[in-house]
């Protein structure tokens, strides 16, 4: 889905290629659960809402300006899957049914903790995460090395095109790194 289709506002927002990269690494089915954890705007919500036909999107945001933004988005694409979970997680997640895949966007810190609870809840749920700071990647990785988890890491570096006149240049965003493990047998809920 186009960017420029959202309504933006001031909020960060996970851009169309990164999020097409960040979707494909989640590996949905029709009837999957899914946590958007720093949801934003709600477009990876949005637009992996659109692959559940049975399944669930459950947008976890705690920034008031962000909830009115999935709100809206939510209303403009009239997506039916998609439930607004107003909170900051690990707590906005305990009242929620297991996931079978969760996305992190951002957690404000508390990553090691979100991570614990999700893998609690079903132990076989494909986790997904997108940072930009070498920090976060840096946390990410400690945090696989410490429960030995393997994961694959890409980094996704997208340039758009813009007009200089008569030419065209390539304006570099910046890179995002996307960390996915996990879901190995959708029958961790068994």
């Amino acid at each position: 889905m186009r960017d420029e289709l959202f309504i933006r506002g001031d909020v960060p927002m996970t851009k169309s290629e990164v999020r097409a990269v960040s979707i494909s690494k989640l590996e949905l089915e029709p009837d999957s659960v899914l946590y958007d954890i720093g949801a934003g705007t709600g477009s990876v919500s949005i637009e992996a809402s659109r692959y559940l036909t049975e399944g669930r999107v459950y947008a976890i945001e705690k920034k008031a300006e962000a909830i009115d933004l999935i709100k809206a988005n939510k209303e403009r694409f009239g997506v039916s899957k998609l439930e607004i979970v107003e909170g900051a997680a690990p707590e906005a997640l305990t009242a929620l049914e297991p996931p079978t895949h969760v996305f992190i966007g951002g957690t404000s810190g508390t990553m090691d903790k979100v991570l614990s609870l999700v893998l609690k809840k079903n132990p076989g749920v494909r986790i997904v995460i997108n940072a930009i700071a070498l920090e976060s990647l840096a946390e990410i990785l400690s945090w696989l090395k410490r429960h030995s988890v393997t994961a694959e890491i890409v980094q996704v570096s997208i340039s758009r095109g813009r007009e200089a006149g008569d030419y065209h240049l390539m304006m570099g965003q910046n890179p995002v790194y996307v960390v996915s493990f996990g879901g190995e047998g959708r029958n961790g809920l068994d």
